[in-house]
């Protein structure tokens, strides 16, 4: 069949000859198309080839992904099947220069062929590190790896979460530093650490361990640690996974990160709170060392306890210095004493002339109280009360004419005919008064009568005496107190019985499982039943 196809596609003056009546066999477009295929695929059944991505869009909605690998001559057209590309460990990028492996074939349907990709990576570091160098200068851009978006490392954590391999040694080495310095509580999120789904597995697994709600069933962790062994630039390219890069970014719990060895910088590291340069530098990072913190409380100790025993040495020594320099209690209470002595010796004779003296001012009063004396100033209050009985009879007189003046003005206001018109006009103002207070009076009634009517109405309502004539009944205790509870009505417990008309007695015979009997209905007048564990015979 190749050699057929290879005879179909001969020049155009070997066609013009066969025109006349050759015997060669014709083809359809299909026919040659397929023979192409063939032809291609078994020439060139697994190749390698290298070249720049074009055209590169994002997989399509079907899940394939359709690019072009192009150099500075030619264009080839290449495609990754969807169970393929979700292998692939390195994602075609627009503009990244790559080495593919996979089979050629041709789509007839335009007469194209074309590459189906199986495998790809970088064409060398140098296109590696290109890439992560503008991702790099992407993200710094925006201020993802500032200096103030860094947090310090609480000193003694209590719950330590490690992002890392479950079955690895890096997880063993930290679990091991970290009960040899300081035990404590360590949760692990066990996650790839190689490979296409690396990093989205450690971007989720940091989100998780934010997403932690304090005081919930799993303790949330104080501090973070993303781990992993060291390895190629390939190995760890999943941690220069820019999804990776802004989870450790936005972190609301501090982070470490110790991926690799010393050497090895990807960009989770320019992002982390703090960089280790290995999995168990970030260990001893993150927890102190128990036995040198309780060295240094001892240390602490004992030179808070020999400080406070200077302190009362030096104390006591103050103390003796200031007892001697104090005076003794006689020479402190010597100048007191000769005071009180000074104070008592002249006392007496304070009180002799304080005697002396007011002997001789009640003498003097006794002189003023003579008879004479008493005479004059009585004769001096009867001329004072002479002149102010004179006062009052003025002032009565003059006060009467005055009121004399006014009752006389008034009496000619109380004649007649004034007081006819002033009667006349009273009179009217009273009817007008009265008719305003009969309506005033009216509308108070009526509004009364409707604010009554209406109370009237809720209280009817709530009479429980309207409700017995619906057909209910109140159950009531052998004190008078309503029974509300079925559990209440035990086997020979009494009770009244009160219907809308008339009380009856009875009492619970026994109980009765199951669905309580219903009584029939008499008339229109519903009957009341009791609870299914108050149910029994009435007697």
């Amino acid at each position: 069949m190749v050699k057929r196809a290879r005879a179909a596609i001969a020049p155009v003056e070997d066609v013009a000859e066969t025109e006349a009546g050759s015997n060669v066999a014709e083809y359809s477009v299909s026919e040659i198309s397929g023979a192409l295929k063939r032809t291609v695929e078994d020439t060139y059944g697994h190749v390698r080839v290298r070249g720049e991505v074009s055209g590169y869009r994002g997989p399509h909605s079907s899940g394939h992904a359709y690019f072009a690998l192009k150099d500075d001559r030619s264009r080839l057209e290449a495609v990754v099947w969807r169970t393929t590309f979700s292998k692939l460990a390195f994602k075609p990028e627009e503009g990244l220069e790559v080495v593919v492996t996979g089979k050629l074939t041709t789509f007839p349907g335009s007469s194209k062929y074309q590459i189906v990709v199986e495998a790809m990576q970088p064409a060398g570091a140098g296109a590696l590190m290109a890439l992560l160098n503008e991702r790099r200068l992407k993200l710094e851009a925006e201020g993802l790896f500032a200096a103030e978006r860094k947090r310090p490392l609480p000193f003694m954590p209590r719950v330590i979460g490690v992002v890392t391999s479950p079955t690895g040694a890096v997880i063993r080495d930290i679990r091991h530093r970290i009960a040899d310095r300081f035990p404590l509580h360590v949760l692990v999120w066990p996650v790839r650490v190689q490979g296409e789904t690396c990093g989205e597995e450690v971007a989720a697994a940091i989100d998780g361990f934010n997403a932690i709600e304090p005081g919930g069933p799993v303790p949330r962790p104080d501090v973070l640690i993303v781990a992993r062994g060291g390895g190629s630039l390939e190995d760890l390219w999943g941690f220069n996974d820019e999804g990776v890069v802004r989870a450790a970014a936005r972190s609301a719990i501090p982070l470490i990160s110790a991926v690799g060895h010393e050497t090895d910088w990807t960009l989770i590291d320019h992002a982390a709170d703090r960089r280790a340069p290995t999995p168990t530098g970030a260990a001893e990072m993150a927890v102190p060392v128990r036995a040198d913190l309780v060295a240094t409380l001892a240390a602490m100790d004992a030179r808070a306890s020999a400080a406070v025993s200077r302190t009362l040495q030096a104390e006591r020594r103050a103390v003796a210095h200031l007892a001697r320099a104090l005076p003794s209690p006689d020479l402190l209470l010597s100048l007191p004493r000769r005071r009180l002595d000074e104070a008592e010796t002249g006392l007496g004779r304070a009180l002799r002339f304080y005697t002396a003296e007011r002997r001789r001012m009640l003498g003097d009063a006794a002189a003023e109280l003579s008879p004479t004396r008493l005479e004059a100033a009585i004769r001096d209050r009867r001329a004072d009360l002479r002149h102010a009985e004179a006062g009052i009879f003025h002032a009565l007189t003059h006060a009467l004419t005055r009121r004399r003046h006014q009752l006389e003005r008034l009496e000619g206001s109380l004649r007649p005919h004034v007081v006819a018109a002033r009667s006349d006009q009273a009179r009217l103002r009273l009817a007008q008064a009265g008719e305003r207070m009969d309506r005033a009076f009216g509308d108070l009634v009526s509004r009364r009568k409707v604010a009554l009517s209406g109370a009237w109405r809720v209280a009817a309502s709530l009479d429980p005496r309207q409700v017995l004539e619906r057909g209910y009944a109140i159950v009531r205790g052998a004190d008078n107190t309503p029974i509300t509870r079925a559990e209440d009505l035990k086997p020979g417990t009494a009770f009244e019985v009160e219907f809308a008309h008339g009380h009856r007695r009875a009492a619970v015979a026994t109980e009765v499982e199951g669905e309580a009997p219903r009584l029939a209905k008499p008339g229109r007048r519903k009957a009341t039943t009791l609870p299914a564990t108050a149910q029994g015979d009435l007697f």
